[in-house]
């Protein structure tokens, strides 16, 4: 009997190159056969070597087709719309290396192409989260609409358009650009919303809203639709590596000083390297977060 191939997925990488090498050397220690690596996002800025990080997860997906992927973070979208001349760098950036690089037309040219979703043997996985009104093709099917304007022509056009906290919840009828900035926010953005999925962009720095709030972390709206697939997300250091039936957080702070986390989809055998405290959190603003 030929065995399934593993899939792993890794959390925010952030620039964080050194810890990247290290935790994909361990996969690759732990596994034998060929398997998939997928990347939650994010993997580049704040961290000391974004330009690194890029080209090896690049090269990565180059080497391997079919094999390496990542989805697009807000971090990754800030880049693309910073060389677009659309945003300027935050003081708070680690870009300027890959803004000089020679090869920066090629990678911006892959980043661009990378999916904001993909569905693989009933994980879900994302940057950030899903709204409780979609369901899992749902959101395949509006990720999609959106990665169709990004891997066009008139992509910075696209991405002029794109940056902005309204509209902060989902309706069928939404059309243009505000319905591809909800999709965007969603997927790239999201902690916490209400029970109707009213998107909130201004708690950041907490894993709970606290008693007495409105919000709720997406993943606990009651009946949200996605339930019935194990959605797979990164983007949310402050909540921690996050383990239930139907749910996979990856973001474990690497940045901060805690682990870069990878989880084998199948048997959730959890891979982990620690990480030295790149940046404090306290007084960090968050790009786009």
């Amino acid at each position: 009997m030929i065995e399934k191939m593993k899939t792993y997925v890794i959390g925010d990488l952030q620039g964080c190159y050194q810890q990247t090498l290290a935790l994909l050397e361990r996969i690759t220690a732990h596994t034998v056969q060929p398997h998939r690596i997928l990347f939650a996002g994010d993997l580049v800025n704040r961290g000391p070597q974004s330009l690194a990080t890029l080209r090896h997860v690049h090269a990565l997906a180059l080497a391997n087709p079919g094999r390496v992927d990542s989805v697009l973070g807000n971090h990754d979208l800030h880049l693309l719309a910073v060389v677009g001349g659309i945003r300027q760098p935050h003081k708070s950036d680690t870009l300027a290396e890959i803004l000089a690089a020679p090869d920066l037309p090629v990678l911006i040219d892959w980043l661009r192409k990378r999916p904001l979703a993909l569905l693989q043997d009933g994980h879900l996985l994302v940057h950030a989260g899903v709204l409780p009104q979609w369901s899992a093709q749902q959101t395949m099917a509006l990720a999609h609409e959106v990665e169709t304007a990004l891997r066009g022509p008139n992509w910075v056009d696209f991405l002029r358009q794109m940056f902005g906290n309204l509209p902060n919840a989902w309706d069928d009828s939404l059309t243009g650009p505000e319905r591809l900035r909800c999709v965007i926010n969603a997927l790239t953005r999201l902690r916490f919303c209400t029970h109707d999925g009213v998107m909130d962009f201004e708690m950041k720095e907490s894993g709970s809203a606290g008693p007495g709030s409105k919000l709720m972390p997406w993943f606990d709206v009651p009946g949200r639709k996605s339930a019935g697939d194990t959605v797979v997300f990164g983007h949310w250091s402050a909540l921690g590596l996050t383990l239930r039936p139907n749910l996979i957080g990856l973001d474990s702070g690497c940045l901060w000083g805690g682990q870069l986390s990878a989880v084998e989809l199948q048997q959730r055998t959890l891979l982990q390297v620690d990480c030295p405290a790149y940046k404090k959190p306290a007084g960090m603003a968050c790009v786009n977060s």
